[in-house]
């Protein structure tokens, strides 16, 4: 199955560089997303264009493309399915949720000169960074690549109801399925609250697994590609 994939802030293409070969060691054909802003030099980009990017590896996939989506980016990814329900066999959210209608994409952290430098990991002090070591810190910080204010603060826009209908799985990172359920049925991610079939797994580690338990999550996503 081709599995595509969405890096969160400050991530481009190389997060899935542990990933990629493993999915693909299991059958599966990974494509990472280079986004707009990050990963292309393109300073100065919007979320629309983020959402552009996205839309085109879907509508080029040769079969429904399972649509992988990790932090922030879960909203890019509930953008383009909204966009697209048709076209997206499933939508798997790590470590995430979607934003609602109206409301900004990721509009965080400090602004500076047109874009939104990693903060460094003191917002991420925690249950988010704790299986992180030192080594692993210093290289994604020194990877982090400043989002486009434009794409920060992009207005979430959606329009199509049959986004409900698309499968979600919900890949629990630094919280639990329980209170992600508990959240969700709170109300405190109305998107998924709205979503007809959404799914849960764990996986033992912080908010970034593709770094820490990169053939756990392929195994995960594998598994969920073949429907298991």
């Amino acid at each position: 199955m081709e599995i595509l994939l969405i890096g969160g802030l400050w991530l481009d293409g190389t997060a899935w560089d542990a990933v990629a070969p493993a999915l693909e060691a299991l059958g599966h054909r990974p494509r990472p997303v280079t986004l707009p802003g990050q990963g292309d030099g393109h300073s100065s980009a919007t979320l629309d264009e983020q959402v552009a990017a996205v839309l085109a590896a879907v509508d080029t996939a040769a079969e429904k493309p399972l649509l992988v989506a990790h932090s922030a980016a879960c909203t890019l990814g509930w953008l383009a399915t909204d966009a697209r329900p048709e076209r997206v066999a499933k939508l798997v959210l790590i470590g995430g949720f979607p934003n609602e209608d109206g409301q900004p994409y990721a509009d965080f952290f400090e602004m500076r000169d047109g874009a939104m430098p990693f903060p460094g990991w003191g917002p991420f002090e925690g249950a988010d960074s704790a299986d992180l070591d030192e080594e692993l810190r210093q290289r994604i910080e020194a990877d982090a690549i400043p989002v486009p204010e434009q794409v920060a603060r992009g207005v979430v826009r959606l329009s199509d109801e049959r986004r409900y209908e698309v499968p979600v799985v919900v890949v629990c990172t630094e919280f639990t399925p329980e209170q992600a359920r508990e959240w969700i049925a709170a109300g405190e991610a109305p998107e998924l609250t709205r979503a007809k079939n959404v799914e849960f797994v764990d996986i033992d580690s912080g908010h970034w697994p593709m770094f820490t338990r990169p053939a756990e999550l392929a195994r995960l996503l594998g598994a969920v590609a073949a429907g298991q």
